[in-house]
């Protein structure tokens, strides 16, 4: 039985490229500065607009999926890869707003995972992350309900989590 069904998909915001996009420019000032004095300099304006075209294609082309079973990471601007997180195995969520994000409508949603290819996911600066935090967190409840698991943590010494009483 194969009911599965997109919640959510989408991909981090390009703010992301802030850091880099200034650097870029600030070199490519640089670049042109120099090229008043030395003519051929201006071949060099290729490598900031290589960059930040390759720094765009990389955050445009890592995309998260939510489906009712799994959460499914695509990601690669030459070759692709595929990753995916079976809900049940998600433990812990959080989200989280630097200043920034909140002044932009941004949020980066946290995943503590029991899955050993990603433990931890970020989905980062991704719009309305208050609501794709909560569909994530009820979707993961309804799938282990389905599948009827439970999710039980063990410390270092090998001990269930509970206090002994």
């Amino acid at each position: 039985m194969n009911d599965e069904n997109s919640l959510w998909k989408g991909s981090s915001s390009q703010w992301l490229n802030l850091g880099p996009f200034i650097a870029a420019l600030l070199l490519a000032i640089g670049v042109i500065i120099g090229g008043v004095f030395f003519t051929p300099a201006f071949i060099a304006l290729v490598l900031p607009l290589a960059y930040m075209i390759w720094k765009y294609l990389v955050v445009r082309t890592r995309t998260y999926e939510i489906t009712s079973q799994r959460v499914r990471v695509t990601s690669g601007v030459i070759n692709q890869t595929i990753d995916e997180i079976e809900l049940y195995r998600v433990k812990d969520t959080q989200m989280f707003r630097p200043w920034w994000m909140r002044l932009t409508g941004l949020a980066s949603i946290h995943l503590d995972t029991s899955d050993r290819s990603i433990p931890n996911l970020v989905i980062p600066a991704v719009p309305g992350g208050a609501e794709l935090r909560e569909v994530l967190r009820q979707q993961v409840e309804l799938t282990r309900d389905r599948k009827r698991v439970r999710e039980m943590d063990f410390d270092e010494v090998g001990g269930s989590s509970l206090e002994d009483a």
